[in-house]
């Protein structure tokens, strides 16, 4: 433990399956002598589940948490941490920087997310932030982060109640194509595609085809309005 280390340190459980990198990395963490507050490791877990355990019998500020380990990975018990002691903060300390990995701990309730190899200030500082409330990245997860946030999101459906094939029918009624033409391109009689025409009208809520081709035009389903 820091020199010290009172009552106002932060109280940290290390979760991590390789016994060299919890002493480690205790080690290091109370090693640390910048000022207030002091990093105090209560506890260490060697799986998923010991974690889980760790946080609802120690209940400490901060679980440094990997993402391999066994029993149960680290997403999945800080999801679990979540609902059974929503006050521990995690913070994600691991070698997995692929993008699926991070947004799934940001969405299991990780408030941070680190790589290994990183510096002690950088994980003593992220330690500091998780336990105040704020959402922390390593350099590396923050550009990926950035990069997620920046794309375009997905449009929304404007009219989620057409089945497949109505939109199939729409989209080519908003490209000026007769019945017939919607038929052959479609491989379906006449008759069928004038059954479809009648259930888009309907859920469009439009009168006839005309009205049909440019709501589709406009909500960006066919070729856009001419000017």
């Amino acid at each position: 433990m820091v020199e010290g280390a009172g009552a106002d340190a932060l109280r940290v459980v290390l979760a991590d399956d390789h016994p060299v990198v919890r002493t480690g990395l205790a080690a290091l963490l109370e090693s640390v002598r910048d000022g207030s507050p002091a990093v105090k490791v209560v506890g260490v877990a060697a799986s998923g589940r010991e974690a889980v355990r760790a946080a609802v019998t120690l209940r400490p500020q901060v679980m440094v948490m990997d993402i391999r380990m066994p029993d149960q990975n680290g997403i999945e018990a800080t999801r679990e941490i979540g609902r059974v002691a929503p006050s521990v903060a995690v913070l994600m300390l691991t070698m997995v920087e692929e993008d699926d990995s991070v947004f799934a701990a940001m969405r299991a309730g990780a408030r941070g997310y680190v790589l290994k190899g990183a510096g002690q200030d950088e994980i003593v500082r992220a330690i500091r932030a998780v336990a105040a409330g704020e959402a922390i990245f390593g350099p590396g997860v923050a550009r990926r982060v950035l990069s997620q946030l920046g794309r375009p999101l997905p449009r929304p459906d404007p009219c989620p109640t057409l089945t497949p094939r109505e939109r199939d029918v729409l989209l080519l009624i908003a490209e000026g194509q007769p019945n017939g033409v919607v038929a052959a391109r479609l491989g379906l009689s006449p008759k069928t595609v004038s059954n479809h025409m009648s259930a888009v009208l309907a859920k469009l809520g439009v009168a006839d085809r005309a009205e049909a081709a440019t709501w589709a035009r406009e909500a960006g389903l066919g070729p856009a309005p001419e000017v």
